[in-house]
């Protein structure tokens, strides 16, 4: 498929970006451009496309880091719902520990010429993870959106959480309850929304010192990483994922300590099942129906419009109480 595009696009004087726009039926290509790429594809010998062709062009990647956490398929229901109604077939790829990478189901994704590609937690929100297949779609003219902050240099339209205001949200409540040390459990280093929870939890600090560490998102992860923090004296834990608190939950109980008598937990997701855990979670809820629906706009709008975003919009969080913060401990 790559070497056909390089061969249209060099025939008919064009780039390949304006070749695949032409072959997937999209605007933006005036009727001499198109007539030339369709004239090349008769000379070299190569079909037109077909409706058929046409019809699989309305296929849209939706490629997620995995199904356990479920904030995850949550946003997958949003989005292949959306997409569905837009007239779009969603093609979901979920990765595993182990499986499939990234990069081959961006190769998969473009073999099926899809119109686009919505991507969540990806390697795009690691500083040090690689790029390279981010480029390819970039390259091929393919509109993408991202599911929260990654690195700025990639130039896709984002939808994301303002993870400054959830950390001011969960800070305020705990020292609200008269908590003074206050700790975090983020994700690792170069994870971009860690990041920039941590600078949010750095401004609103002050003069408070600041107990951070980082860990994988997984339950275990974050249990060792909390454990340090609570035999470090810390009182109230803001942690990047609601998986990552009840991994808190689950280290200050190993300690001795209550919850939330001795140690108050907030999350951040607010995904199914946390009014189940015990106790229920507090935790700093993203707006996923709002942003999976803005994803498919802005995704749509760039196929069907040709246009070019490079914005991020940012949608306020909701922190939701339950049970998992209380007062602080008496001294």
């Amino acid at each position: 498929m790559t070497k056909r595009l390089a061969e249209v696009a060099k025939k008919a004087g064009v780039s390949e970006a304006t070749v695949s726009r032409v072959l997937n039926g999209r605007s933006g290509v005036s009727e001499a451009t198109r007539t030339s790429v369709l004239t090349a594809l008769d000379v070299l010998g190569y079909e037109r496309p077909t409706k058929l062709r046409g019809e699989r062009a309305r296929l849209v990647g939706l490629v997620l880091p995995e199904l356990q956490n479920p904030i995850f398929p949550a946003l997958a229901e949003v989005v292949t719902g959306s997409l569905a109604q837009r007239g779009f077939t969603p093609a979901l790829c979920a990765r595993t520990i182990g499986g499939v990478p990234e990069s081959d189901y961006v190769e998969m994704l473009l073999d099926h010429q899809v119109s686009g590609v919505i991507f969540a937690g990806g390697s795009y929100a690691l500083t040090d993870a690689s790029h390279e297949h981010y480029r390819r779609l970039t390259d091929r003219g393919l509109p993408v959106v991202l599911v929260n902050a990654g690195v700025d240099e990639l130039g896709f339209p984002r939808v994301s959480t303002d993870d400054a205001v959830a950390v001011e949200q969960a800070w305020g409540h705990l020292r609200s309850l008269g908590h003074e040390r206050i700790g975090m459990v983020l994700g690792p280093e170069g994870h971009v929304p860690s990041g920039r929870k941590l600078a949010a939890m750095i401004q609103v600090a002050g003069d408070n010192p600041t107990f951070v560490e980082r860990s994988s998102f997984s339950m275990e992860g974050a249990r060792v990483a909390a454990t340090k923090l609570v035999e470090r004296g810390v009182t109230g834990i803001i942690c990047a994922s609601d998986v990552l608190a009840l991994g808190a939950i689950r280290a200050a109980r190993r300690l001795g300590k209550a919850v939330p008598a001795d140690v108050s937990v907030v999350g951040f997701d607010d995904s199914a099942f946390m009014t189940c855990t015990d106790p229920p979670l507090t935790t700093v809820r993203q707006p996923i129906e709002t942003m999976g629906q803005a994803a498919v706009d802005i995704l749509v709008s760039q196929i069907e419009e040709a246009r070019v975003l490079s914005d991020e919009l940012l949608f306020e969080p909701e922190l939701v109480v339950r049970g998992s913060t209380g007062p602080a401990p008496a001294h």
